[in-house]
């Protein structure tokens, strides 16, 4: 009886026991492998993320780079998976992402298994386009915001080849690698396509380097070139080493080490290129527990947003601030000038920046009085809702010029010369028609911020974004009048229209902290959606 219940008790022991000297005969052939200059992978760790100057001069040197956990901070995939569920998807492919969850970390994020979960969730039945455009106009601003500032100035900018390893599908992470950070090959999972009539559709199955490590291998010696060349220098994350496929082919190895990660965020100015334009709609990184906190959030979110929205609607004016700060709609108004009594101020232009689609209702709510507001393109619903008049133009110049002389004889007037949205902190290029019209101009500083949703798209629908504006937790927005325009700054003190232009531009980023451009609607529209932002008719 006693050796029935003794016998797996050994078999476990052997079976450990076993594991354990595997591992360390694994190490032990790791080391061999490498350099004989190679340091100890705890001194590497030191050396590379300590900002002692140790790290070797990495000029004219082969980099290959890990890209989650070393050359981003994070390890996690699932949120640039859940990027492209909800901006290429939907909401309900999001949701049912999140739901697989679970799965995914039983799984192993990280793993083999749990990225073909995440990857058929995610991409079966997209178009290519669809996620190209995800790649291109959404993952840069995400991606920017995780380089790892260590790695990205130490090892990546000095090197003459960059090669880097991916665990994501290489349609996800291409695009940014190649254009932002100037990569010479990336390896990575390829997703099928397959052709269903006229169009093309991802099948949500992954082909290439992630499912056998072998074809991985030779993935990683073609990139490197010659035949047995070796990277100078590889560079990999704290969990599990030893595991990536291209450590035999380097070196040196350098290892990012969790805590150094954590603080090693990449500052803005140092961005490889200027994040302005960038789309979707969430405005935060979508880790597993945002993401829940979100699908909870967003049913409340809807039924606040439809209350916000009413009270601009219905409410007058002088309860709107106390309304809407009551139902968690932040406010701030500064530099307004009350006009002496008696006096009528009419024909006043005021010149705003373009944040989201309801500058004109926060400027008349910071006035107390209905101003008009000229747009290029608005949807009928937001025509609809609007609280205020609302007058298109035409892009062509000589009518939109008529139209707006007509609404200036009739008194005051809003517009918003760079012609479209822009979220980052930079303003675009004025157009000068706005100054060749009136003298008596004012500039109005206008910042929207907010936690959750973007409250504008360049690809998506354009009717729902006052909606989603207004359905974040707590929407905040902050005017600011700036005062008219100096008479010498003006067309009757002799300058032309696009020196007025150029000024106000330049007086409206200087009160926002804003860096000024000379991008246009079009340059963004191209970059984000494909097309130039003109819609047919």
């Amino acid at each position: 009886m006693v050796f029935p219940t003794t016998l797996p008790k050994v078999a476990a022991q052997w079976l450990f026991t076993f594991y354990r000297a595997v591992r360390k005969l694994r190490r032990q052939l790791y080391y061999r492998n490498t350099a004989a200059k190679q340091s100890s992978v705890s001194q590497s760790q030191g050396a590379a993320h300590k900002g002692t100057g140790i790290i070797p001069d990495a000029a004219d040197r082969t980099v290959v780079c890990d890209m989650h956990g070393a050359l981003l901070r994070s390890t996690e995939l699932f949120p640039y998976f859940m990027l492209v569920a909800c901006e290429g998807g939907s909401l309900l492919r999001a949701l049912l992402l999140l739901c697989s969850f679970p799965l995914v970390w039983a799984l192993g994020e990280c793993g083999g298994a749990g990225v073909r979960v995440m990857a058929f969730v995610t991409f079966a039945g997209l178009r290519p386009r669809d996620v190209d455009l995800v790649a291109r106009a959404v993952m840069p601003k995400h991606y920017m915001e995780q380089l790892n500032a260590l790695v990205y100035d130490r090892l990546w900018l000095p090197a003459r080849r960059k090669v880097v390893v991916t665990s994501v599908p290489r349609v996800m992470a291409e695009w940014f690698l190649k254009e932002y950070l100037a990569t010479d090959a990336v390896i990575g999972p390829e997703m099928q396509v397959v052709r269903v009539g006229h169009g093309r559709y991802f099948t949500g199955l992954l082909c290439g380097p992630v499912l056998e490590p072998e074809l991985k291998q030779n993935f990683v010696r073609e990139a490197l070139g010659a035949d047995g060349a070796m990277a100078n220098v590889g560079v990999v994350g704290s969990s599990n080493p030893l595991d990536h496929l291209f450590v035999p082919y380097c070196k040196e190895i350098y290892v990012v080490s969790s805590e150094s990660a954590k603080s090693a965020r990449l500052p803005r100015d140092k961005y490889p290129k200027p994040l302005i334009f960038h789309d979707g709609r969430l405005a935060f990184l979508p880790i597993p527990t945002a993401m829940l906190s979100f699908f909870l959030f967003l049913p409340l979110g809807v039924i606040l947003s439809v209350i916000r929205i009413n009270i601009g609607i219905v409410l007058p004016y002088k309860i709107n601030f106390l309304a809407g700060a009551l139902f968690g709609v932040r406010f701030r108004t500064s530099g307004l000038r009350v006009p002496p009594a008696g006096s009528m101020r009419r024909g006043v232009l005021y010149v705003c920046t373009h944040r989201t689609l309801v500058d004109p209702i926060m400027l008349t709510t910071a006035l107390q009085k209905p101003v008009p507001a000229v747009t290029y393109s608005l949807s009928r619903l937001s025509e609809m809702i609007a609280p205020i008049k609302t007058v298109r133009l035409t892009r062509d110049r000589a009518r939109d010029a008529e139209t707006m002389s007509r609404l200036l004889q009739q008194g005051d007037l809003a517009v918003c010369p760079e012609g479209t949205t822009c979220r980052e902190p930079y303003l675009l290029r004025f157009s000068p028609l706005f100054a060749e019209l009136a003298d008596d101009m004012e500039p109005v500083a206008l910042d929207a911020q907010v936690t959750t949703l973007y409250g504008t798209t360049a690809s998506g629908h354009k009717w729902l974004d006052p909606v989603v504006f207004f359905a974040n937790p707590v929407p905040s927005y902050r005017v600011e009048f700036l005062g008219p325009v100096p008479r010498e700054w003006t067309r009757a003190g002799g300058r032309s229209g696009a020196e007025v232009a150029n000024w106000v531009q330049w007086r409206l980023g200087s009160a926002l902290g804003f860096e000024c451009t000379g991008l246009t609607r079009r340059d963004k529209y191209m970059m984000l959606a494909g097309n130039d932002g003109v819609v047919a008719k």
